[in-house]
């Protein structure tokens, strides 16, 4: 088969055509350089030069979505690379009442329109390039803690239910944004979508408007994909998502990539676990990883990937392994 350029190859994974190889990426947090322009724009880029890595992804700190409604946060030397919230703005339930649509070409989200734009300017041409988003119930979550956030959503849900609609204002803008700078989609991390967070019932009427809206925004987008967070994600009733791929942990939460590969018509990014293989495996032991996902799809509908954030200690080894092993293996005479 002919060589494809990096959008034909991401392009023919997502129409379930045959590629000239399976498509791969991965993507790591980059403390101190991503509360820069620049620097995160100049991160991104050379570690795609690096790797050779068939998609960028923007690889921003979740603090970015709340930064400027006044959230405080840190690096405190998280391995995963996070950076820590320090303080929320959401103390009491009448904090809420203060949540308000932000101008998303200002402040933080200006800066990381920024980093976008110069990523666009900067790539190798034909490599696509998305942007990392967190969804409003998520950015709810950044706002307050976990546990308030659930705790005021239950004692008075219209309260909360007015700031989620600002807030998703505020997301669906930026989304949209991404599409007009350049970018080819977004990469929406979904929170609370999960099992030991909320009901299914409890999330379909909560947190599924909000996300809609955000895809709807990107539609403009030929690469938006759906990153599935936690432990217990609800894969099955969120496939009518307009997303055009799903990332999530396949390797220890379910479904297993064989029976998501039956459960859903999307692209699936997923094939490598980043904790146990990728940060203390051998370098064979990621490749037999990512060959194993690529049996189990037959090479279709597939873009090898970790089931989230690698942490920064992985072996450059491994890294290098997992971008190999995706390659046609030489036919032994």
């Amino acid at each position: 088969m002919i060589k494809m350029s990096k959008s034909e190859r991401i392009k023919a994974a997502l129409a379930g055509e045959p590629v000239d190889r399976v498509p791969v990426a991965f993507w790591r947090h980059w403390p101190g350089d991503d509360q820069q322009s620049a620097s995160l724009a100049e991160a991104a880029l050379e570690f795609q030069r690096r790797y050779d890595l068939d998609f960028i992804k923007i690889p921003v700190s979740s603090t970015f979505c709340v930064d400027d409604y006044g959230v405080k946060h840190a690096y405190r030397g998280s391995a995963l690379g996070d950076r820590e919230y320090l303080e929320y703005v959401i103390r009491r339930i009448e904090d809420w009442d203060k949540i308000e649509p932000l101008d998303v070409h200002k402040g933080t989200y200006g800066r990381n329109l920024e980093a976008l734009r110069i990523v666009i300017e900067k790539r190798e041409p034909g490599t696509p390039v998305v942007f990392t988003m967190f969804n409003p119930l998520a950015m709810a979550c950044y706002l307050s803690g976990d546990e308030t956030f659930l705790a005021h959503l239950r004692r008075e849900p219209e309260r909360v239910q007015l700031a989620l609609d600002a807030l998703t204002l505020t997301c669906s803008s930026f989304a949209r944004a991404v599409i007009e700078e350049g970018g080819d989609g977004i990469f929406l991390s979904v929170r609370a979508a999960s099992y030991e967070v909320m009901g299914e019932e409890e999330y379909l009427r909560i947190g599924k408007p909000c996300d809609m809206e955000v895809f709807n925004a990107a539609a403009g987008g030929w690469f938006n994909i759906l990153h599935l967070h936690g432990k217990h994600p609800m894969f099955v009733p969120l496939q009518d998502y307009p997303a055009h791929a799903v990332n999530w942990h396949d390797r220890t939460a379910g479904p297993d990539l064989k029976e998501a590969g039956h459960l859903s018509t999307r692209t699936l990014m997923c094939g490598v676990e980043q904790f146990r293989t990728l940060q203390l495996g051998s370098p064979e032991d990621v490749e037999n990883q990512v060959r194993d996902a690529i049996r189990q799809m037959d090479g279709r509908r597939l873009i090898v990937t970790p089931g989230c954030t690698y942490p920064m200690g992985v072996p450059h080894s491994n890294l290098m392994a997992m971008r190999r092993a995706v390659e046609p293996q030489k036919k032994k005479s």
